[in-house]
C-alpha cells in the first residue's frame, strides 16, 4: 500500500530540493551575523531576492536554500570586521523586531518498516499551515548493512512519505536532510521563507558501541532565520529501562561533540548552546520506573497522566539537573506512546511485555517560544510507537532595513576614532599547568581566563615554528581562537586526553606530557603558556607482544622497563636472555575475555549496546594495576566489559592481524585455506591472539538463541577491529569492509 495513500495530491517532494545552492553573484543575502564589515564610504547592501529568483529556486531541484557559507567566501574576516559584528549583536534590539512564526515539530520511531499509511493526520492536523517543519525520525532501518554500511532505501521511502503529507494550503521547499543510520532529521520551510533562511550546516554524532556506532545518537541542522539562530537536535537515546544513566550520558555526549563551522573562520565552532533557539526531540527512551505494568496501565485507562508522570525519568533527571538543564517541556496529557503491538492501538503483548512509557518527546529551550500543542497522534498504526508532534509560535528577530544601516553608520563611525588606538593586550590568569598522573581516555581540564584592555582584541593560538598544529595531538584549547571587546573577559579550557593516537608514544618516553603553546593578538604580542604532567602508562596502547612479557601488571614496572618492552621489535621471539618466560597472549586480554565467558555469553545486545564510562575507567584500572577481583564489583555491567574490550584491540598500536598482512587477508578472504595461511604468517602473540578470540566468539554463537548474535554481526564489529588499513584514518571503501567481514566470517563459521 503506498503511502500516498488516502493523500491528496501535492507536487512531489512537497516542494524542491535546496541543497546545491552556489552564489550567482545577484540577489544574495547578506551575511546577517557579520554585517557591517565595510567601511562607512561602502556599507555591505542587504539585498533579498527576487519573486522570480524565488520562483526558480523552488522549481529546481539542485538548489538549496541560501547559504551564507558560501556567501561569505566572498568576504574577508579580520579584525574590524569581528568588531562590527560583535557591536552589532550588542545593538541588535536597536534595529530589529521580533515577528511569530509557526513551527511544527514532529518525532516519530518507525521501528524499522515502510511507510504504509498517509502521514496527514500527523503532519497536517492544525488548521493553519505552519511555516516550518521540523521532522524526525528513528529506527529508520534496522537492518544490520544499515547498522554496519550506512546504506538505506528506507531514507527515500520515508522523504517521499513526509513530503506528500505536509501541510495541503502551503508550498514548502526542503532546506536539509540529514541522517545517521536510522536517526534522521528534515527540515522544511515555506517558500516565501526561503529567503530569508542562511548558514544551514548539519552535523551527527554516534553514541553507540565504543563512541561511534550509529545505532545511537543524534543529528542536528542548525540555521538562521532572519536575524535569530535555530538549532534542531533530532536524538534516540540509549534503551532499557534500568539504562537512564546511558542514557544522561548519550545526551551530554551529543551536546558537547556536536560541532558545526563557523561561517567566519577566524572563530570557533559552534555547539548547540550556542543558538538562540534549541528544539530537541526524538526517542529519548526514558521509562515510567518503580509501577507495576498492570499499575502504569491502570493510571492511563484512568487518564491520571499527573500521577503516571511523576514515576518518569526525564521527569526525575531533570529535576536533578542530570539532563536538559534550561530546557522546557510542555505537560504531558496524551497517553505514552510505546509500546503498542504494530498495526494495532493495543500494548504490547509480546513475551516481554514492556511497560507503557512516555520515550518519544519534544523539548525547548529560548526567549520568545510559545507552545500551542503537544500531542501524540494516535491514527498511525505503522510502528510499535505513535507519532508525537508539538506546534509552536516562536519570536524570530527581523532586521528593519533603515535602522539597521543607522546602527551601522553609527558603529563605523565610532570605529574610524580609535582605528590609531593603543596596541591591545591582555592578563592571563594562569600561565603554567600542571596535569598530574593522566589516564588513558580519561578527560582533564585546566582553566584559565583572559582579560583585555582597552583595545579591541582578536586571539588565536598559533603554531611555533616547523610544526603542524598550535599544541601536541592529546591536547587541544576550547576555543583556540575568539575576540575580546574591551573590559571583556573569556575563560579558556585546556583540554588533556590520551587515546588510541597518542598512548603508544606517552607509554613508550618518546612523547612526554610536556608542550608549550603560543597566544597570538592580532596587532599584539605573543604569550607563552607551558603544559607539563606525568602520563601513567596502560595496557591500553601498548603492544600485544610487548604485554605478553609484562607478567606483572604494567602500574608495577618502572617507566624505563616500560619503555624498553614497548620500544621492542614486533617480531621479538624469547632466546632466553629475558628474566622470565613470556606469556602466550595478554594477562590483560584474558581477564576480559574470562569475565565474558563466565557472565555475558547470554547477555543480549553483546557487543551492541555501550557501556558506562565511569566503569570503563573502573576496567582499565583493574587491568593496569592487577586488582582484577575488584572486576567482579555487581555495579560492573557485561556490556562495560565487552566495550572494554573492543576499546582495547582498537587501542593496539599494530592491530591483531599485523598491517602488512592486511591486503594479503583482504585477497584470499572468501578462500578459508588460503586464509589460515596468511594467519600462520603472523608473530606467535598475534596468531595466538586471533586464535583465542576466535574460539571466544565461536562460544558467542553457541548461544545465539539468547544473545541473538550472529556470525555477520561479529564479523562486522570484529572486522574493522583485527583488520586495520594500514593507511590509517583514511575512509574505507565499502568493498573492502565486507571483504574485511568475509574474512572474519570465515572463522566464525569453520572449526580451527
Amino acid at each position: 500500500m503506498s503511502a500516498a495513500a488516502d493523500c491528496p495530491e501535492r507536487d512531489s517532494a512537497g516542494g524542491s530540493h535546496f541543497d546545491d545552492l552556489r552564489p550567482n553573484g545577484k540577489g544574495l543575502l547578506v551575511d546577517q551575523s557579520s554585517r557591517g564589515q565595510e567601511k562607512a564610504g561602502n556599507l555591505l547592501t542587504r539585498q533579498t531576492k527576487s519573486k522570480s529568483e524565488i520562483n526558480d529556486m523552488v522549481r529546481s531541484s539542485t538548489i538549496t536554500v541560501s547559504d551564507k557559507a558560501h556567501i561569505l567566501t566572498m568576504q574577508k574576516f579580520g579584525l574590524r570586521d569581528t568588531i562590527v559584528k560583535s557591536r552589532l549583536v550588542q545593538k541588535e534590539e536597536d534595529y530589529t523586531y521580533i515577528q511569530n512564526f509557526r513551527f511544527f515539530v514532529g518525532t516519530y520511531n518507525v521501528n524499522g518498516q515502510s511507510p504504509k499509511e498517509c502521514l496527514q493526520p500527523w503532519l497536517s492536523h492544525s488548521i493553519q499551515a505552519p511555516d516550518v517543519y521540523c521532522i524526525g525520525f528513528q529506527e529508520l532501518d534496522l537492518s544490520k548493512e544499515a547498522f554496519f554500511f550506512h546504506d538505506t532505501p528506507k531514507e527515500e521511502e520515508w522523504f517521499k512519505a513526509v513530503s506528500e503529507s505536509l501541510h495541503p494550503d502551503a508550498k514548502y521547499a526542503k532546506v536539509k536532510l540529514i541522517r545517521l543510520v536510522g536517526i534522521m532529521l528534515l527540515l522544511y520551510v515555506k517558500e516565501e521563507h526561503a529567503a530569508h533562511i542562511s548558514e544551514v550546516g548539519a552535523e551527527t554524532v554516534g553514541t553507540g558501541i565504543m563512541g561511534r556506532m550509529g545505532n545511537k545518537g543524534g543529528v542536528a541542522i542548525r540555521f538562521q532565520f532572519h536575524n535569530t539562530s535555530i538549532c534542531v537536535v533530532n536524538s534516540h537515546l540509549a534503551a532499557h529501562t534500568e539504562e537512564y544513566e546511558r542514557r544522561n550520558q548519550d545526551y551530554k555526549d551529543i551536546c558537547s561533540r556536536m560541532q558545526f563551522c563557523h561561517v567566519d573562520p577566524s572563530l570557533p565552532p559552534l555547539t548547540i548552546s550556542k543558538h538562540d533557539v534549541i528544539l530537541w526531540l526524538g526517542d529519548l527512551n526514558y521509562r515510567i520506573e518503580e509501577l507495576e505494568v498492570e499499575k502504569v496501565k491502570k493510571l492511563i485507562e484512568e487518564k491520571d497522566f499527573q500521577t503516571l508522570y511523576a514515576y518518569d525519568q526525564l521527569k526525575t533527571q531533570v529535576a536533578a539537573k542530570a539532563v536538559f538543564e534550561g530546557f522546557t517541556e510542555g505537560g504531558l496529557t496524551f497517553q505514552p506512546t510505546y509500546k503498542y503491538d504494530t498495526g494495532s492501538d493495543e500494548w504490547d503483548t509480546s513475551e516481554k511485555c514492556r511497560a507503557p512509557a512516555w520515550c518519544d518527546r519534544i523539548l525547548w529551550k529560548g526567549k520568545n517560544i510559545t507552545q500551542l500543542s503537544y500531542q501524540s497522534h494516535m491514527a498511525l498504526k505503522t510502528s510499535d510507537h505513535k507519532p508525537v508532534s508539538s506546534v509552536f509560535d516562536i519570536g524570530v528577530r527581523v532586521v528593519k532595513e533603515e535602522l539597521y544601516r543607522k546602527t551601522l553608520e553609527e558603529i563605523v563611525r565610532s570605529l574610524d576614532k580609535m582605528e590609531n588606538a593603543n596596541i591591545p593586550s591582555v592578563s592571563l590568569s594562569k600561565r603554567e599547568f600542571y596535569f598530574q598522573n593522566v589516564k588513558y581516555m580519561q578527560l582533564r581540564v585546566e582553566s584559565f581566563t583572559i582579560h583585555n584592555g582597552q583595545v579591541p582584541c582578536q586571539f588565536e593560538f598559533i603554531n611555533k615554528p616547523d610544526e603542524k598544529s598550535y599544541c601536541k595531538q592529546w591536547l587541544n584549547a576550547n576555543p583556540s581562537k575568539g575576540f575580546l571587546l574591551p573590559d571583556a573577559a573569556m575563560d579558556i579550557d585546556l583540554e588533556l586526553f590520551v587515546n588510541k593516537t597518542t598512548a603508544t608514544k606517552l607509554n613508550s618516553g618518546e612523547d612526554k606530557i610536556e608542550d608549550i603553546l603560543v597566544l597570538h593578538l592580532e596587532r599584539g604580542k605573543d604569550y607563552f603558556l607551558s603544559v607539563s604532567g606525568n602520563y601513567l602508562p596502560s595496557c591500553f596502547g601498548t603492544p600485544i607482544h610487548t604485554l605478553c612479557y609484562m607478567r606483572e601488571p604494567i602500574s608495577d614496572l618502572s617507566l624505563e622497563t616500560v619503555r624498553e618492552l614497548t620500544l621492542m621489535p614486533l617480531w621479538t621471539e624469547d632466546d632466553g636472555s629475558h628474566l622470565e618466560n613470556p606469556l602466550e597472549i595478554p594477562k590483560e586480554l584474558w581477564i576480559m575475555v574470562d569475565y565474558l565467558y563466565r557472565n555475558a555469553v547470554q547477555q543480549e545486545d553483546l557487543f551492541q549496546q555501550p557501556g558506562l564510562r565511569l566503569e570503563f575507567e573502573h576496567i582499565r584500572d583493574c587491568l593496569d594495576t592487577g586488582m582484577i577481583e575488584t572486576l567482579s564489583n555487581p555495579s560492573t555491567s557485561n556490556h562495560s566489559v565487552a566495550e572494554a574490550l573492543l576499546l582495547f584491540l582498537e587501542s593496539l598500536p599494530e592491530p591483531v592481524i599485523c598491517y602488512s598482512a592486511y591486503h594479503n587477508c583482504l585477497e584470499c578472504s572468501g578462500n578459508y585455506t588460503a586464509s589460515k595461511q596468511v594467519i600462520s604468517t603472523l608473530p606467535t602473540f598475534h596468531k595466538n591472539v586471533f586464535h583465542y578470540l576466535m574460539a571466544f566468539l565461536q562460544e558467542l554463537l553457541k548461544n545465539s538463541a539468547k544473545n541473538h548474535l550472529d556470525e555477520n554481526i561479529l564479523a562486522s564489529i570484529f572486522g574493522s577491529l583485527l583488520l586495520r588499513n594500514p593507511a590509517g584514518q583514511q575512509k574505507l571503501e565499502m568493498v573492502e569492509k565486507k571483504k574485511a567481514q568475509e574474512f572474519i566470517h570465515q572463522f566464525l563459521c569453520n572449526s580451527p
